[in-house]
């Protein structure tokens, strides 16, 4: 009889668990796969590169990005000066409600300056990523090899750091 009561609660442990991870979430910002590529030897900056998904509830805006692998960190995209295509400082990254942001190459992305070491294929970044109302969120980005325009598709699919966020 015991193991059946015990049974019972850590089920309804689990239901609560679950009703609490579904309620923050619509409301909270999604990252999806973030990735930086590997830099060569002596290389000063690097990039960052992610998804991000917001809940229908509201819009959010993505502020700032630290890392321990940089000096300086900051929010960039491209414009194009006639025929050539100039990256730009940007204040934030706007996530439309409902909708999703990508950070690729070419687009929005995170700049990494001042890197205090190099970038290896198959290494872990941490990032801490900063919006007006998701709050912090931590991630690990993998650092794919230079060149890489997308990362590597891993068997079972990407990551969510959906649930990394410090409210």
């Amino acid at each position: 009889m015991q193991l059946k009561t015990a049974a019972a609660a850590f089920l309804l442990l689990l239901a609560g668990g679950t009703a609490n991870a579904q309620q923050v979430r619509p409301a909270g910002v999604t990252v999806v796969e973030p990735w930086v590529r590997a830099t060569p030897g002596g290389a000063k900056v690097g990039a960052a590169y992610m998804e991000f998904k917001a809940g229908p509830a509201g819009a959010d805006k993505l502020l700032s990005v630290t890392s321990d692998v940089a000096e300086v960190v900051e929010l960039h995209t491209h414009v194009m000066d006639g025929n050539v295509a100039r990256m730009r400082r940007v204040d934030d990254i706007p996530v439309p409600a409902g909708g999703k942001v990508t950070l690729n190459p070419g687009g929005y992305h995170v700049m990494l300056i001042n890197l205090k070491r190099q970038l290896k294929a198959g290494e872990k970044v941490k990032l801490t990523l900063k919006f007006e109302k998701a709050g912090v969120i931590e991630v690990e980005a993998g650092v794919q090899p230079i060149g890489a325009k997308q990362p590597t598709k891993q068997p079972g699919g990407g990551m969510d750091h959906s649930g990394h966020g410090k409210h």
